[in-house]
């Protein structure tokens, strides 16, 4: 059930212990939370950009179904998912407090639906093809969802949308870009993870079992290859059944903050919420703890390849 954002005084934003930054607006609440552990134990990051859950007040009252959308834009409980896998392995985690619903912060600042907005798009900007996702209803602020229809009863002030994209989506993204070189200059190389979760993809043919993962790397350009190859033999090892790029390759984090060039590595990981929430994929099923046991092993495994890549030694066993 949805519930109003409060602050309650502490450093914990939904249970997450760490450092919050920017603002979500209508709330007193961080628009994130950071946490680096001391030393860097190993040079890797999780984020989870869709995790967040704090809903302001007005936010609720302005949308048409809060419940459904909320059920439907969340990777619901990916946050819980990757503080489990963060604190098992010394990752560092970057985590959003602020909900999709109000902005998602895996989409271009640009790549809005303006018919959505009051006033339209600003002076010089216009529909494009890059913004056709957005025309659809998944653009930077989502619009529309199967089964629903419009998220919104009225169209957003362009006002409310800069309030969204300085409190929220510029110091998300200035935080991690700040985390990753931190990282970097630490080990020579880093690896991002940013980790989603996913419908159930239906069995394709020849596959005896559909894809309970998927790998993107925005089809090679966002990280090394060895690093794709140590994931799938890790899956392969675990009897678990993972898909490179399709359906999903990665998005606007990865075409950001990825700089194989410069070490800075990243890989976007979907998990099938069949995987680890119950029957109406809304809360953590028995099996959340065994997938968080999977992913700290190969976050373990790809932490080994990173360090190797940047000279350095991981002085843990690689699973």
């Amino acid at each position: 059930m949805i519930t109003s954002a409060v602050m309650d005084g502490g450093t914990a934003i939904g249970g997450i212990e760490g450092e919050g930054g920017g603002e979500i607006p209508g709330s007193a609440v961080p628009a994130f939370t950071l946490r680096r552990p001391a030393g860097a134990p190993i040079p890797v990051l999780i984020a989870a950009p869709h995790g967040g859950k704090t809903y302001p007040p007005q936010l609720i009252e302005r949308m048409r179904d809060a419940e459904f959308a909320a059920l439907r834009l969340e990777d619901r409980h990916v946050d819980r998912l990757a503080d489990a896998v963060a604190s098992a392995t010394g990752a560092a985690l970057l985590v959003a407090n602020a909900p999709r619903a109000m902005l998602d912060l895996n989409r271009a600042t640009d790549d809005m639906d303006w018919s959505m907005v009051a006033e339209g798009a600003p002076n010089g900007v216009r529909h494009s093809a890059a913004n056709r996702r957005a025309r659809s209803g998944l653009g930077l602020v989502p619009r529309r969802l199967t089964g629903l229809g419009e998220i919104w009863k009225n169209r957003l002030d362009r006002e409310e949308l800069e309030a969204r994209i300085a409190g929220v989506h510029a110091p998300y993204h200035a935080a991690l870009a700040g985390a990753l070189e931190d990282l970097r200059d630490r080990w020579g190389a880093v690896l991002l993870i940013d980790l989603h979760s996913m419908p159930p993809l239906a069995t394709r043919p020849g596959e005896q079992r559909p894809g309970e993962f998927v790998i993107g790397d925005r089809f090679g350009a966002s990280c090394q290859h060895r690093l794709v190859r140590s994931a799938f033999a890790f899956f392969e090892r675990h009897d678990r059944v993972a898909l490179h790029n399709r359906p999903y390759a990665g998005g606007y984090v990865l075409d950001r903050h990825a700089l194989p060039a410069r070490g800075i590595h990243a890989l976007q990981i979907e998990v099938c919420r069949t995987s680890y929430l119950d029957a109406r994929f809304a809360e953590p099923s028995g099996r959340f703890a065994g997938v968080a046991r999977t992913l700290a092993g190969l976050v373990r495994a790809l932490a080994s390849e990173v360090a190797d890549m940047g000279g350095a030694r991981l002085p843990l066993a690689a699973e």
